[in-house]
């Protein structure tokens, strides 16, 4: 009789039974990646994985600055509509996660989505400055108070739309 045990690829002292399902080599728990698809080694999905990454390094100051300017515009274009500024919000979000999009070739990445949030919040920021600035004779702090918040909800909704537009693969 043979003795038919498989090791592990990468740690040769332990027995497994256990294979990639891409490569088929042996594996232990402890290297199996669980997938939608079954287990997989570490470097089956490493390999996969870099095939997702198009992003060039330039691409990421270019979704930051084109989301800091389009939401610190589009706040200070929404801001006079009022409440209908809730309403068009999440379709100027959209919007402008196509432009992103264009600006950048339709590549994708892990961090581009973060990215464009943080440029975003950084576009919303420096418009409340300029909102404050603008309104400035107000100078009880309820009132500024109060004239921000409507900003910074349009913000929200804007910023949480450009995310997860960003954030899925679209072909």
């Amino acid at each position: 009789m043979t003795d038919n045990t498989m090791v592990c690829a990468n740690h040769p002292d332990r027995e497994t039974t256990l294979r990639c399902n891409r490569c088929e080599k042996p594996i232990c728990p402890q290297c199996a990646v669980h997938t939608p698809v079954g287990y997989r080694c570490r470097e089956c999905v490493h390999s996969h994985q870099k095939i997702f990454d198009t992003v060039r390094k330039i691409d990421y100051p270019i979704v930051g600055i084109i989301s800091a300017v389009g939401l610190g515009v589009a706040i200070l274009l929404l801001n006079p509509l009022g409440w209908w500024g809730f309403f068009i919000a999440p379709v100027v979000g959209g919007g402008l996660a196509n432009v992103v999009r264009w600006a950048i070739g339709r590549r994708r990445g892990r961090y581009l989505p973060m990215t464009a949030v943080i440029g975003g919040v950084v576009g919303v920021l420096l418009s409340l400055v300029f909102m404050f600035f603008r309104f400035a004779y107000l100078v009880a702090l309820g009132t500024i108070l109060v004239l921000a918040l409507v900003p910074i909800v349009m913000g929200g909704l804007m910023l949480s739309t450009l995310y997860y537009r960003l954030r899925g693969i679209n072909l």
